[in-house]
């Protein structure tokens, strides 16, 4: 295998346990096939050893495919863009672009794979990015935890509003600088699922099952309810302004008396939100009125 270049293996074909290829039918892009779910899965790693064994130890695994293997950052995210692997086995301590490069530069969208960091690092490092949701590898791996891994993916394969959050939150880790978080919002929109960063969000609006998150330019789904939307971004500029409303302060234009406890607030789109009387003095404190 060249530098760049990431090995292949034929989806089109049967693997080496005489497994069908699989045909993909659903707007969610899940394979369907009369045998249980198999993950297309890609391995990155620059240390050889370190992928022939993980590749060994996956081959055993009668829910892995194995489609191919890169050796560093670059090749990483082409064979990624080429290949759309469901799974991602992503070694962090590479040169050049390391593990969370390749997180940074990868495009949120219909096809976002399921990424497991694989890393040397010591478990107390590990235990403090876990509060992430991110799935985590430590070598020597173990064969248990890393069916557990496996066994994980699979479940959430099949739900992509999860994968999308489960991405998110692993670009939150990568993207943090030391000691401040970076939120990410999911938002769906079609068939695709984006990343927003918070500043891009004016709004969030409840309406009734739904909640819609606003941007300057277009309106997206949320994939949470407004109240899990709210404690992810505690300790932010958003504040709940009324039952159906968390808005971004930092988007408030113009703040309006309606009467001496309601008020009302534009925001940089123009779009007006009625800032309950329950919520009134918390938003005055907010913008020292």
């Amino acid at each position: 295998m060249s530098s760049l270049a990431a090995e292949q293996m034929p989806l089109t074909s049967r693997d080496s346990v005489g497994r069908p290829p699989r045909v993909r039918t659903t707007p969610d892009d899940a394979w369907q096939t009369s045998q249980p779910m198999v993950l297309s899965t890609l391995i990155v790693d620059d240390e050889p050893v370190a992928r022939r064994i993980l590749r060994e130890e996956l081959e055993q695994i009668d829910d892995i495919a194995l489609i191919g293997e890169a050796e560093d950052g670059a090749s990483a995210l082409a064979a990624i863009h080429d290949l759309s692997p469901d799974l991602v086995f992503l070694d962090l301590q590479m040169p050049g672009i390391g593990g969370f490069d390749v997180i940074r530069k990868l495009q949120p969208g219909a096809n976002i794979p399921l990424i497991v960091i694989v890393t040397a690092w010591d478990q107390y490092a590990i235990q403090a990015f876990e509060a992430g949701a991110i799935d985590y590898l430590l070598k020597p791996i173990a064969q248990e935890r890393l069916a557990q891994a496996v066994d994980r993916a699979l479940k959430l394969r099949t739900r992509p509003a999860e994968v999308a959050q489960q991405f998110a939150n692993v670009t939150e880790v990568a993207e943090a600088p030391v000691g401040r978080s970076v939120r990410r919002i999911v938002a769906k929109s079609g068939d695709e699922y984006l990343l927003l960063n918070t500043d891009e969000v004016l709004a969030f609006e409840a309406d009734g099952d739904l909640v819609w998150i606003i941007t300057a330019k277009k309106r997206y789904l949320a994939t949470q309810s407004l109240k899990v939307i709210q404690d992810k971004l505690r300790n932010t500029n958003f504040r709940r302004i009324h039952r159906k409303a968390l808005v971004n302060i930092d988007h408030v234009r113009k703040m309006s008396t309606l009467s001496s406890q309601r008020w009302l607030l534009t925001l940089a789109n123009n779009q007006e939100f009625i800032v309950s009387k329950r919520q009134a003095h918390n938003v005055r404190q907010l913008l020292s009125w």
